[in-house]
C-alpha cells in the first residue's frame, strides 16, 4: 500500500474564544480538510463535575485524555488529512495544572495524570503542525461576549488570565514540531479576508513550502 502523501494532523490550540472554532471551519473548507470538533454533549462527566469539582475533576480529565487518544490514533490509520479543533497538549499543560492550582484536584491525582500523560506522549506523534492562537483577555473577552454562549457568561476574568498564562508558558516551551502562532489581537481572520488570506499563506508555506 502507497504512503499517504503531505500533513495528516492539523491541530488548533487556543484559549476559550480565541476563534479556534471559526479557523478550524474555515481551513477545513479552504484545504477540503476533515474538521474535528470536541464533542461536549456526550461527554458522561461534565454535569457531575460542574455540581462536585474536586470530586470528579481527575474522571473528566481522564476521559478528555482517553477520548483524544482515540481521535490520534483514528487520524492516523485514516487516508484523510484531520484539522483538530483543540489538542492533546492543552488538557495536560493548561487545564489539569489548573484545575491544581485552583485547589480543585489532589496532588496525587495531578501527579498520576501527569505521569500518565507524559507516557502516553511518548508512544503518539505530534501534530504535522500546531497553530497557536495567541490573543489578550480583552480580545477574548470581547469574542466570548460576540458569541453569547450562555454557560460562558460566568468565566471569571482571572480564570481566563490564568488559562493565558499556561498557554503562554506552553506555547514558548513547545518544540515537538512545527509551530505557527497567529496573533488574534492583530488578525481577524473571522471578518476580514485579507486576514485569513494571509494565515493561508503562512500555512502554506510552513507545510508545502510555499512563499
Amino acid at each position: 500500500m502507497s504512503q499517504k502523501k503531505g500533513p495528516q494532523h492539523i491541530a488548533i490550540a487556543g484559549n476559550i474564544g480565541s476563534g479556534k472554532t471559526t479557523l478550524t471551519e474555515k481551513l477545513a473548507k479552504h484545504y477540503k480538510w476533515q474538521p474535528h470538533f470536541e464533542d461536549v454533549e456526550h461527554n458522561p462527566y461534565l454535569v457531575d463535575f460542574y455540581e462536585d469539582m474536586p470530586r470528579w475533576s481527575f474522571n473528566l480529565q481522564i476521559y478528555f485524555l482517553n477520548n483524544r487518544i482515540k481521535h490520534l490514533i483514528d487520524i492516523r490509520q485514516g487516508q484523510d488529512t484531520v484539522i483538530q479543533d483543540r489538542t492533546i497538549y492543552e488538557d495536560a499543560y493548561i487545564f489539569a495544572p489548573n484545575l491544581f492550582d485552583m485547589g480543585l484536584m489532589t496532588k496525587r491525582d495531578y501527579e498520576n495524570y501527569t505521569s500518565f500523560f507524559e507516557n502516553l506522549k511518548a508512544l503518539i506523534k505530534p501534530p504535522d503542525l500546531l497553530i497557536y492562537l495567541k490573543t489578550s483577555i480583552p480580545t477574548l473577552v470581547d469574542q466570548i461576549q460576540k458569541r453569547g454562549r450562555e454557560y460562558e457568561e460566568n468565566i471569571r476574568l482571572d480564570y481566563l488570565k490564568r488559562l493565558n498564562e499556561n498557554y503562554n508558558k506552553w506555547i514558548a516551551g513547545y518544540n515537538d514540531g512545527p509551530l505557527l502562532i497567529i496573533d488574534v489581537n492583530t488578525c481577524n481572520f473571522a471578518e476580514k479576508e485579507e486576514d485569513f488570506a494571509d494565515v493561508v499563506r503562512r500555512i502554506d508555506a510552513q507545510l508545502f513550502g510555499l512563499f
